[in-house]
Parts: C-alpha cells; structure tokens; sequence
C-alpha cells in the first residue's frame, strides 16, 4: 500500500467502530471504501475515516441511518461545490443547521440525564458512607 489507504482492521481501531458495524454502514451507503486491493480487501482514505467518525458521532444522539444519509450528501454537496448556486448553496447549510439544532438538544438532554445520574450516584455513595460510619460508631 501507499499509505494513503487503509485496511478496515486500522479503520475500526481509529473510529473505535466494529468491523461488523463498518460493513453494516457500507451495506447501508453511508461509507463507501474508496478502493480495493489486488486481494479484494477494502480500502479507506482519511476521508473515509472522517465520515465514520461523523456518523459515530451521530448515532449517540439518536440519529437515523436516513438522517445520517442526508447530513453526509449535504456535507458532500457542499464539500464538493462543483456549480452550486447561491439558492442551492442557502438550502444546503439550512440542511447543516437543522442538524446541528437537534444535536444542540439532544446534548442539553444528555446533560439533564447525567446530572441525574451523578446525583443519583451521590444519593447512593452517601448512603453507603452513612452506614460505614454507623458500623465503626
């Protein structure tokens, strides 16, 4: 190889994503190998590895694989520029700004979970140091 191209093993060890859930994102047209080698074995470029790690950013929050789909053929369209009109170029960062208004919620959510969940703890290690203490006293 060149350097320019990975193997999946490498590409799963960078995004921290299974093998079976890159293939399952390939199956789906959400990431497509940029090449094969000789032997058949997938191929990824940097770009590649970019794209899974929007999507694993993505999946947390509890985007669709439909919603990814349409933020990454955004993203691509724009990336691209090939001809875009001014109109075309307006309704595509709508598109961007959509998604990033509902991962903006979805994390002051998450955040609302996990201060429930650290007092909750809090509430429990409390309860514990209470009944230590009351054993030695």
């Amino acid at each position: 190889m060149d350097g320019k191209h990975m193997q999946i093993g490498e590409v799963a060890a960078r995004t921290e994503l299974s093998l079976r859930t890159i293939r399952h994102y390939e199956e789906t047209g959400l990431v497509t190998p940029s090449a094969r080698s000789q032997g058949g074995f997938r191929l990824y470029t940097e770009s590649d590895v970019a794209r899974l790690m929007v999507i694993r950013r993505m999946k947390p929050l509890g985007f669709t694989l439909d919603q990814m789909r349409d933020l990454l053929d955004a993203t691509d369209r724009l990336d691209a520029d090939a001809g875009l009109g001014a109109e075309e170029r307006a309704a595509l960062l709508e598109r961007v700004r959509a998604y990033q208004r509902e991962a903006a919620g979805q994390v002051e959510k998450l955040r609302v979970q996990l201060s429930r969940a650290e007092d909750f703890e809090g509430t429990l290690r409390a309860r514990l140091e209470q009944d230590a203490h009351a054993a030695r006293g």
